[in-house]
């Protein structure tokens, strides 16, 4: 069907009917629907992956240039091939592995530790005006002590055992995971408290349905920072008097002169930091679905 319009006088709009021939004939073709796609879905994606080792590569192969031409020497540092070498011959001998173990078993337990503490008396000063004034004062005059410096005291109270190095451990974890989460607490909405109570939640309704989760991000981040300075402790607290894990390997290779066993172990603390910040970033994706957050572009 058409509509042209009728000549002056007429009453209306002429309506005819277009041939079937005419239509055919593409006089009368419909109009094709060109999809917009924006500009950056036009250029090349590079996997992320790829992006992500360009970095280490790029560094790798530098070193091994550097390492090759002279300019590093095998005192100064080994050369990428031999770290290979070295590292594979520590873990063929199981003293890698073992070390590896030893090392894991004190990071959990003060992990484990630090987190109840830290989040215990987070919770306490966040949540209880009176808790905030009995905790969060001595929380803040211990937290500005290095905890480094307190191993003295630690072997004096605990020994040369595995208590210290634990304690050490422990008191590295607490204070990021206290400061976080009792952040989280105290920034929760008021509007979303006063929401909830209009809907007829308790105080514990409060506490579970509000404030936790709205400090759920906080406390993640505590996590991830604590998981650093777990893994920095570790390497002071395994300098007291270890017989075993990876402080023990490098305070032996110190002895030694062995740069490159030092240079593994050093890649072996980096590479166990990192797998655990993946696994707490995999927690944190699945805690946190309900929030969508900016990702870049």
């Amino acid at each position: 069907m058409s509509i042209s319009h009728a000549p002056p006088g007429s009453s209306g709009p002429d309506i005819s009917p277009v041939p079937a021939s005419k239509a055919e004939s593409g006089d009368a073709a419909p109009l094709e629907l060109v999809p917009l796609v924006p500009t950056s879905s036009r250029r090349t994606r590079v996997p992320r992956w790829l992006r992500r080792t360009t970095g280490p590569l790029v560094l790798l192969a530098l070193w091994q240039l550097l390492s090759s031409t002279g300019v590093l020497t095998s005192d100064v540092l080994a050369s990428p091939g031999r770290i290979a070498q070295v590292g594979w011959d520590l873990i063929d001998s199981g003293s890698l592995t073992s070390a590896m173990t030893t090392s894991l078993q004190r990071v959990a337990i003060g992990l484990l530790l630090g987190t109840v503490i830290g989040t215990g008396l987070a919770l306490l000063s966040g949540l209880f005006r009176v808790g905030e004034d009995l905790v969060d004062a001595p929380v803040q005059m211990l937290r500005t002590v290095p905890f480094v410096g307190l191993i003295p005291l630690f072997i004096i109270w605990f020994g040369i055992g595995e208590a210290p190095k634990v304690a050490i451990i422990t008191l590295g974890v607490t204070f990021p995971l206290y400061l976080n989460v009792y952040a989280g607490i105290r920034g929760v909405d008021t509007q979303l408290i006063e929401a909830g109570e209009s809907l007829g939640l308790s105080r514990w309704g409060l506490v579970r349905h509000v404030v936790l989760p709205g400090a759920l991000p906080n406390a993640m981040t505590g996590l991830r920072y604590s998981l650093g300075i777990a893994w920095l402790a570790l390497v002071f607290a395994e300098q007291i008097n270890a017989d075993a894990g990876i402080g023990f390997l490098m305070v032996q290779a110190r002895d030694f002169l062995q740069t490159d066993v030092i240079v593994v172990c050093l890649i072996v603390y980096a590479f166990l930091g990192l797998l655990a910040d993946f696994l707490v970033r995999t927690l944190e994706r699945l805690l946190l679905q309900w929030r969508p957050t900016f990702t870049g572009r």
